[in-house]
């Protein structure tokens, strides 16, 4: 069994909370406007688009991790950065994963609110400003809901940052990559302890986001 204070699970931990918190702050800067944006813009081929992100959420990972290691490999188009088998591969990996996810959700909830939501805007007189931020105050629960997905989603990824990242110890080794390999090797005990831990986290984070976000709730209704 894992010794809980032992350095090189303390390591595994963090690097998995920086990459998985980094991937989803970004897939949430990128997903949650498109998302918006898809629902309101008007131009041809939209359809087509709307298509081609819901396509992307059944993308495998491990085809994603092969088309990232193919674009970060040494001769590929970005292999000048020197990026293969580190962090920042690994969390573009995740992004591509998870941005979509946010994306359509954001894109579904505001589809079926914002015409009501922007209608009443109109009403109380709202500017363009206003009205937009009043969207994402009414789709807040929605947006709170694609990220914890997005999250969930980043947090038990395996296949692509295995294929970009190479699991390698003391650099790369994230929990389900250990988890991985400790199955492979047999420890049985070992990758139970770990999966625990990561559940753990994983309702840690959840429930600290959804206090905030009830939290936030209750300060708009007192206000």
């Amino acid at each position: 069994m894992f010794a809980f204070l032992d350095q090189e699970v303390w390591a595994i931990i963090i690097r998995t909370m920086i990459m998985t918190l980094s991937s989803t702050a970004i897939s949430t800067v990128l997903g949650v406007p498109l998302g918006l944006w898809l629902e309101q813009a008007r131009f041809p081929g939209k359809t087509l688009l709307v298509s081609v992100n819901r396509t992307l959420l059944a993308a495998p990972p491990v085809v994603v991790g092969l088309v990232v290691f193919l674009l970060f490999r040494r001769f590929g188009l970005f292999g000048a950065l020197g990026w293969m088998f580190t962090m920042q591969v690994m969390i573009i990996a995740q992004v591509i994963i998870i941005t979509p996810i946010i994306c359509s959700i954001v894109h579904t909830a505001a589809a079926r609110n914002g015409d009501q939501i922007r209608s009443f805007a109109l009403t109380m007189g709202a500017n363009q400003i206003q009205t937009q931020i009043l969207l994402i105050r009414e789709l807040g629960n929605e947006i709170f809901f694609s990220v914890v997905t997005g999250f969930g989603r980043a947090m038990s990824e395996v296949g692509a940052i295995m294929i970009v990242g190479g699991n390698i110890r003391h650099h790369t080794r994230t929990m389900t990559t250990t988890i991985v390999l400790l199955r492979n090797q047999g420890e049985i005990d070992q990758a139970i302890f770990l999966g625990a831990v990561l559940m753990v986290i994983a309702f840690v984070v959840q429930m600290t986001g959804n206090f905030l976000r009830k939290r936030e709730q209750r300060l708009d209704e007192n206000f």
